[in-house]
């Protein structure tokens, strides 16, 4: 796809559907509760949100709806430059967040003390690789995260990837071609459950492919739905949508039978969520909830964990009751989402808004 001089309208955002932000919301919120209880309560069995992992298979199947759906139209008159800025600038200033603020809980965390193991050099180098997306699994005390610092990056180096592969080969793949890649990708995503037991890899060294198989159906199974119009009409709204959501998060984990409940979620519920809440009507009274739930949903993605891995340090040192972790848990949710907040009001939203500024205005000086 070659570059040329691009049309200031076509860098202009196309209208949400919605609730499909709001449920991106409550999906990161999902994730936040999920990684606390992890740490809780490891065995998954006992585990009420075990399966919050899934959250991030929505994400990748939501992503692949929307950027069809935001740039199929446009993307030949782009170039692949253009394209590319833009996802930086979508996505990229949350990753340098979240990696300072890895680096900070590296440096000050209460209860260890990480930077005497690695020393200047090596903690510069997890902190470069971590800004620019680069796996690097090398450290022993945090399970050889693919990024110690801010361990969800993993699910931000595949979008890269999966977003590269959208705008050099699958914009112009056919639906026939599209098909075949998603059933090609199902299989994949049932042998990882097989292999693995659970879909819950991708995030560190030993189950990196993991991590290509999820991206692979889910990616794929977006774009196929916006591709094919499967936006299933309702009048569920959100309440409706929240709900039906969380009964994937929700399914009770059985080790025994992951190997067809999980693969059942990932490849036809979860879909069905996206296509039913690309569908669904937004009433006046969910409005301000809802854009508050699509605006923090990746704040929030992209700043709790850098507080996990203190609350992960402090509950290995003080070893404290589930009782106690009771009310820490949830207060610690709490205040991640209202941190995730004021990160998207005054350094997200207004980093963006000033990168996005230069570029249109570029565009008009090129005209």
């Amino acid at each position: 796809m070659q570059n040329r001089t691009v049309d200031a309208g076509l860098l202009k955002s196309k209208p949400h559907f919605e609730i499909l932000d709001g449920l991106r919301g409550l999906a990161a919120i999902v994730v936040v509760i999920f990684h606390f209880m992890e740490i809780a309560i490891a065995d998954y069995n006992n585990n009420f949100i075990a399966h919050g992992y899934l959250a991030v298979d929505f994400f990748f199947c939501l992503s692949g709806f929307v950027i069809t759906y935001a740039y199929d139209s446009r993307i030949a008159g782009m170039g692949l430059k253009t394209f590319i800025k833009l996802r930086l600038i979508r996505l990229q200033p949350l990753v340098i967040i979240g990696s300072v603020l890895g680096l900070l809980t590296f440096l000050f965390d209460p209860f260890s003390n990480l930077y005497a193991n690695y020393g200047f050099i090596q903690s510069a180098l997890i902190f470069i690789m971590s800004v620019f997306v680069i796996p690097y699994p090398v450290m022993p005390e945090r399970f050889f995260n693919l990024f110690s610092l801010n361990a969800p990056s993993w699910s931000l180096f595949w979008e890269y990837v999966a977003n590269l592969v959208y705008v050099t080969i699958l914009f112009k793949a056919t639906k026939k071609v599209l098909a075949s890649l998603v059933l090609l990708a199902a299989i994949g995503i049932c042998f990882v459950d097989w292999n693995s037991n659970n879909l819950a890899g991708g995030w560190g060294g030993p189950n990196f492919f993991d991590g290509l198989a999820r991206i692979s159906f889910s990616f794929l199974m977006g774009m196929l739905i916006f591709r094919s119009k499967w936006i299933i009409k309702n009048r569920l709204g959100l309440p409706g949508m929240c709900a039906l959501l969380l009964v994937a998060f929700l399914t009770p984990y059985n080790g025994h039978w992951n190997w067809l409940t999980e693969p059942i979620i990932v490849i036809f519920y979860l879909p069905l969520m996206v296509s039913l809440g690309a569908g669904a009507s937004l009433a006046g009274t969910h409005q301000k909830i809802n854009k508050i739930s699509g605006d923090i949903s990746y704040p929030l993605y992209m700043t709790h964990y850098p507080f996990v891995w203190i609350f992960l340090t402090y509950v290995a040192v003080e070893k404290p009751a589930i009782a106690h972790l009771r009310w820490v848990i949830p207060i610690s949710v709490i205040l991640l989402i209202g941190f995730a907040y004021l990160v998207f009001k005054f350094l997200d939203f207004p980093i963006r808004r000033h990168l996005t500024g230069k570029l249109k205005a570029k565009a008009n000086q090129q005209r």
